[in-house]
């Protein structure tokens, strides 16, 4: 893979990506469910991101009703592991949270990322409205148009039918856990990923 920090900050400045929404919403809380993997690294990258106002571990996509996360790891209930992100619109926007899901995982790697393996770690955008499945088509679009990628980005578009929330355990289980090897070997670089690419939109410490 090329050097990733720099292809991405390059296709950024790109006219699909620099149009940024300054319309102030009177209804501005929105929400977009993601699924990049392990759900524990992507919510601690969220958790950080200015304007987000909560970020929930869950599953989604699957058959199989009030799945446990025992049930997803089997692989056989079709869910993914995902996040869903509420977000301020007046603060950020969906190219935003865009930017930064397809920063922090490997899109072009199927029912994978690094050594967790299985469809429920598969790339995966569930949006709610049209709005949020044409800004995923553009971003995917434009990134694959600019190479930033050596394979194609393999992310599904998918609707969102069900969201389950995973057990209370699984709930900031960074923040929790931070000494535990998982936390230190694989979310904490994605969080100093996610620091130098977009450290003008983290959120400010108390």
């Amino acid at each position: 893979m090329k050097n990733i920090i720099s292809c991405l900050l390059i296709a950024f400045t790109l006219n699909g990506f620099a149009q940024e929404n300054k319309t102030k919403s009177t209804s501005n809380l929105e929400n977009i469910t993601l699924g990049g993997g392990c759900y524990w690294c992507v919510e601690a990258v969220y958790e950080n991101l200015e304007g987000v106002k909560s970020v929930v571990s869950g599953f989604s996509g699957g058959k199989t009703a009030n799945p446990t996360y025992e049930d997803v790891c089997t692989g056989t209930t079709g869910h993914a592991e995902v996040v869903q992100i509420t977000y301020d619109k007046n603060i950020t926007n969906i190219n935003e949270i865009f930017k930064v899901f397809f920063t922090v995982h490997d899109p072009t790697t199927l029912n994978r990322q690094g050594a967790d393996i299985g469809t429920q770690y598969r790339s995966v955008i569930f949006y709610k409205n049209e709005e949020q499945k044409k800004a995923a088509q553009r971003i995917i679009n434009e990134l694959n148009n600019a190479k930033v990628y050596n394979s194609p980005i393999v992310t599904k578009i998918e609707p969102l039918t069900k969201f389950y929330k995973a057990e209370n355990y699984h709930q900031n289980y960074y923040e929790n856990n931070t000494n535990q090897p998982y936390c230190k070997m694989v979310i904490q670089p994605k969080i100093e990923k996610f620091e130098k690419i977009f450290k003008a939109k983290l959120k400010k410490k108390p």
